[in-house]
């Protein structure tokens, strides 16, 4: 499984994820400062799943039918330190019910939501 983390994600994160060995590109290494609408296109062209903490990706898959990548990953919540949406996304990442590819997953402390990608 292959990752595309946004600008906002954190660092800490992207470095314990690659730990593990997932394959993480990091938007603030190699193109800062590019816009969500290229971020897509990036994730859609090295099929890759976005992880973001910026609800706006939402907005341009489904209000403005922007091509959607294999799937995103929107953490709604503000960590309480840098590691925790690593530890998120590696406890959802073993649970059987959840598949990443094909839905748009929104993260909560409390909850898990997923809607499919069109």
């Amino acid at each position: 499984m292959q990752f595309l983390a946004n600008e906002n994600f954190p660092r800490v994160s992207v470095i314990r994820l690659r730990s593990v060995g997932y394959d993480v590109v990091y938007i603030t290494e190699d193109t800062p400062g590019i816009e969500d609408s290229e971020v897509l296109a990036r994730a859609l062209l090295e099929r890759r799943i976005i992880l973001t903490f910026d609800r706006d990706y939402g907005e341009l898959i489904y209000r403005k039918r922007m091509r959607s990548p294999i799937g995103v990953v929107y953490f709604r919540y503000i960590p309480a330190t840098p590691e925790e949406p690593a530890e998120d996304l590696l406890h959802l990442l073993n649970t059987e019910r959840i598949s990443l590819e094909g839905s748009f997953t929104v993260l909560e402390r409390t909850q898990v939501r997923q809607r499919p990608l069109p």
